[in-house]
């Protein structure tokens, strides 16, 4: 273990070299010191991704077995940090400590995943098929397929996970393990967390003999940054977690380049969860109480907050809004990440109040940097004729639409945006209902769950956190599980090699 105190140095780590700049921001902490960071600038843009080009020629060509290895090691150095990533993730963003110990075993679990997968093989889907020199009208050469990196890939830390969705998370690691080196444009709520578990991934450089240049991380920096590293031509791909606005613009910018590239961005998603008859009649008070919870854990400030909860008109639909209503007005205000984002809260708030046809169940105005719960309802007929209640709002915000009936809900879900998650709240009776929505929900989310709330993302093999625009800009691929892995990784065809120009994976 390591000692627990850390005080950032502020500096970028840039191929193997930690490097100071003339300008500099202040942390803005939820509480504690802040501290001062050197902002990021186009010129260390392109030091980073030459660096991350040279390293590519070795690391791209390394073993599974070494790669996964450095994979290890990076966990080990994450969690003899731990209660020093804790303390400065904690001042930072204003997490408890429970959250950030949580959040830390899963960034440093599916570090040790993906070194389980690549060990095993399963993301190269090696495909042969041998010749048949004798076959007629024409013969087949000997043909072999393998997965293989794609070269330097550029990741934004996201504002929610300092941990899991940033410097080190699953997006870091996939690229690792796929054999990409990575530059990272930390984010500016929580620099010293990202500052830190740099420092983590740099010792286990050291220690794996790794090319330096295989990580690097800009902090801070205005949009220019971001730009210059979406743009610049040695990046392959983007990782992105963030606002729909900020990411449209990046993913815009990758498109219009002169060689385009693929931009994994997870923009928004306002989750919604159908509750069905026969199980708002059996236990519509819970469902609603269970609600409650997940709408405002960790002050709503999740990707996958079910901001959205359909159901019908009627006695049973009211005792399922009461329950929502009292146990949201039982949490009182929370700490929000950022004092940006409790301010994109309240403007989000802003656009529900004074609406035509949607009520307030639950409003509480928040102050400063907090977040207290609202909860508003609508009708199907004004929720598809109002384009903005359905953009997410993050936040613990939630709205109960009312539908007449099974005919009025389907043709409110065939409304929905794509979405990460979609729900269905159900009893056995309500089965042929559920039948009938599933082929909308599956066209709509990439995760379906029954009886059950979508905060909180497993991180496995068959996870797939992602779904149609906007709720990501590929919805082919995944950023959560080790199916994540292949977004960094392209098929290449071998006809007639001899075993010694094929890559190791394939002899």
């Amino acid at each position: 273990m390591l000692d627990e105190t850390f005080t950032p140095h502020g500096k970028h780590l840039i191929a193997g070299e930690w490097v100071a700049g003339a300008a500099t921001f202040d942390s803005e902490p939820a509480h504690g010191p802040s501290h001062a960071f050197a902002v990021g600038t186009p010129e260390l843009v392109d030091a980073a991704c030459k660096a991350a080009e040279d390293a590519f020629w070795s690391f791209g060509y390394s073993t599974r077995a070494a790669r996964a290895d450095f994979l290890d090691a990076i966990a080990d150095e994450i969690e003899a940090r731990a209660a020093a990533i804790t303390e400065i993730g904690t001042q930072e963003t204003g997490l408890p400590e429970a959250r950030l110990n949580g959040e830390r075993g899963r960034t440093t679990g599916q570090l040790r995943l993906f070194a389980t997968h690549i060990r095993n093989g399963d993301h190269l889907d090696r495909r042969h098929d041998a010749a048949l020199p004798d076959r007629q009208p024409l013969p087949r050469p000997d043909l072999k397929m393998v997965q293989r990196p794609i070269g330097p890939v550029a990741v934004f830390g996201a504002s929610n996970f300092p941990l899991a969705f940033s410097t080190a998370g699953g997006d870091t690691a996939a690229a690792l393990a796929a054999g990409c080196p990575v530059v990272v444009k930390g984010h500016s709520a929580h620099p010293g967390t990202g500052e830190i578990v740099a420092e983590a991934i740099h010792a286990a450089i050291a220690k794996c003999g790794m090319p330096k240049g295989v990580f690097s991380l800009i902090q801070g920096g205005n949009r220019e940054v971001g730009q210059a590293l979406v743009q610049h031509p040695l990046i392959k791909a983007v990782g992105f977690t963030g606002s729909l606005g900020g990411g449209r613009a990046l993913f815009d910018l990758c498109a219009r380049r002169p060689e385009p590239i693929p931009f994994f961005g997870e923009l928004g998603s306002v989750n919604p969860m159908f509750l069905l008859p026969e199980a708002v009649a059996a236990r519509g008070a819970e469902i609603g109480a269970g609600w409650a919870a997940s709408l405002t854990m960790g002050a709503g400030q999740f990707c996958t907050n079910p901001g959205i909860a359909v159901v019908e008109t009627g006695p049973e639909g009211d005792a399922f809004v009461k329950a929502a209503t009292e146990g949201l007005a039982a949490i009182g205000p929370q700490t929000m990440l950022t004092d940006g984002i409790a301010k994109a809260y309240k403007d989000g708030k802003a656009r529900f109040d004074g609406r035509n046809a949607v009520r307030p169940v639950l409003t509480n105005d928040s102050e400063g940097r907090s977040a207290a719960p609202n909860l508003y309802e609508t009708d199907a007929a004004t929720y598809l004729q109002d384009h903005a209640l359905g953009e997410e709002v993050f936040g613990p915000l939630g709205l109960v639409i009312r539908v007449a009936g099974p005919d009025d809900m389907e043709t409110l879900a065939r409304g929905f945006d794509g979405q990460l998650t979609a729900t269905l709240h159900m009893d056995a009776g309500d089965t042929a209902l559920a039948q009938r929505l599933m082929p909308v929900l599956e066209r709509m989310a990439g995760r379906v769950l029954v009886n059950g709330f979508p905060t909180g993302v497993e991180v496995c093999d068959s996870m797939v956190h992602g779904g149609p625009y906007p709720a990501s800009t590929n919805f082919g691929a995944t950023s959560v599980g080790t199916l994540s892995i292949r977004r960094f990784l392209r098929p290449v065809c071998y006809q007639n090699l001899p075993d010694a120009l094929l890559p190791g994976d394939l002899t």
